[in-house]
């Protein structure tokens, strides 16, 4: 299928991995006063109808991941443009900028197929925190640096940070980062686990591609499931619900092209020839 058009992203595709970068380096990659999560959404929902994508990466060009939101539109309750959340208006006005902004980046991103990898390339604030805690792992360069930065504003995370972190370092850390809106080194973010890798600047993106080529390097469906799977565990459902899900989507995999194939290549001891079938 034919990609979105983008004017604040590119969109670069290598075999089965297509990588997202964040290309508004001119404010610092920012998500309320760009084009960017309107962006991401709409890459997401073509992933999801393209089976010839299985991991996504994201990172940001320039110095910075992402800075969140404009500190200086905040400062003036006006935004540019119409895309993000608008600090202007009333109270009803901003809730309904926000419902139909940047939150619409964070439901993209939790409905995401395949897997993906955040590529923290530098500083990411507020919002670009959330941003990279919305990916299912996060490398980190050592440059990076991490924070969930909105109470040192006067304002909560309202792109949903507050049900992303908890799930990736608990509640307890979660709360701690959220009330203090502290900065992490990218070897603080490794020690708490918000990020599960950090190596040199340089090898960020060769890091990302190299773990996004093992994910896509699977069958394409059993890797789709798999993911759902994961998603749903994070819900309420008891386990006996899960494990009919489990259940029903075992049965689909095992009447796949693609599981005889894995089955054939390991007893060959060869890479398997996957086919999305």
């Amino acid at each position: 299928m034919t990609p979105p058009d983008l004017i604040d992203s590119r969109l670069d595709i290598a075999g089965r991995v297509a990588t997202l970068t964040l290309n508004r380096d001119d404010v610092r990659n920012e998500l309320t006063g760009t084009l960017l999560s309107a962006e991401i959404a709409a890459v997401v929902d073509w992933i999801n109808r393209d089976e010839g994508i299985s991991a996504l990466v994201i990172t940001g060009a320039g110095a910075a991941f992402s800075s969140g939101g404009n500190v200086k539109h905040m400062r003036d309750r006006a935004l540019p443009g119409n895309e993000g959340a608008s600090f202007s208006g009333d109270a009803y006005t901003v809730q309904n900028r926000y419902r139909h902004g940047i939150q619409r980046m964070a439901l993209a991103l939790h409905r995401l197929e395949v897997p993906s990898i955040a590529a923290v390339n530098g500083p990411a604030f507020g919002a670009g925190c959330d941003l990279a805690c919305m990916c299912d792992v996060r490398i980190a360069a050592e440059s990076a640096r991490i924070g969930e930065t909105f109470v040192t504003l006067g304002i909560i995370p309202g792109d949903g940070g507050g049900w992303f972190l908890q799930r990736v370092v608990g509640y307890q850390r979660a709360a701690e980062l959220t009330f203090s809106g502290r900065v992490l080194t990218a070897a603080e973010a490794l020690a708490i686990g918000l990020v599960l890798e950090v190596v040199p600047n340089e090898a960020l993106l060769l890091r990302a591609h190299a773990m996004a080529q093992g994910f896509a390097a699977q069958p394409p469906q059993a890797l789709r499931l798999a993911k759902r799977l994961l998603k749903a565990g994070q819900g309420p459902a008891p386990l006996a619900e899960h494990l009919d899900l489990c259940a029903l989507m075992q049965g689909l995999c095992h009447n796949t092209a693609d599981h005889a194939e894995a089955v054939a290549a390991f007893l060959e001891r060869r890479p398997g020839a996957f086919s999305g079938r």
